[in-house]
């Protein structure tokens, strides 16, 4: 089962706003080929959260490029043709912002880990070669608060789905 019924219609075009009361939640198809639009849909929403994009906003975009690129690879939302990702952006407190990445759920190969997690320390010649694994470090180091959840907490619907979410703290500009 997906985060998003897959057996009618969408009543919004992927990457558009779900409604109006969740301006800045988007869904986008589970597919790395979509980060381009994932960063500009977020930099718009951001600009019209807070005011002109600034370090934090880049930090922000860069965040949620790396969940997204981890819902894509690790979940079957980058698994099935019909998966999905949901993008979720608010402002919890006038002093900062928090950004979530909800997947699809376990992949059903379960070749990738699908839980997210910051990858054991490897050895400076290691870290060196590493082409992967550096998404979650990024994360940890730019973010207030970071952590993930499941989509439901019930101990039977295990699998369906993870939130990632970030949280950052605004500069006093963007207060």
């Amino acid at each position: 089962m997906s985060i998003v019924p897959h057996d009618r219609a969408p009543i919004h075009a992927l990457g558009e706003p779900l409604d109006r009361c969740h301006r800045f939640s988007r869904v986008y198809p589970g597919v790395l080929s979509r980060i381009a639009r994932v960063r500009s849909d977020l930099a718009t929403d951001l600009s019209d959260l807070i005011g002109p994009l600034r370090e934090t906003g880049e930090d922000i975009v860069l965040c949620v490029s790396e969940m997204f690129a981890n819902a894509c690879d690790h979940s079957r939302s980058g698994q099935d043709d019909e998966g999905r990702v949901i993008r979720l952006l608010h402002r919890p407190t006038a002093t900062s912002v928090r950004v979530a990445i909800v997947d699809d759920g376990v992949r059903t190969d379960r070749s990738v880990p699908s839980e997210p997690r910051i990858p054991f320390p490897r050895s400076s010649g290691e870290g060196l070669e590493a082409e992967r694994g550096r998404g979650l470090l990024l994360i940890d180091h730019l973010a207030a608060r970071w952590g993930t959840r499941s989509v439901l907490e019930f101990p039977f619907c295990s699998g369906l789905g993870t939130v990632t979410w970030a949280e950052f703290v605004l500069p006093e500009v963007a207060r």
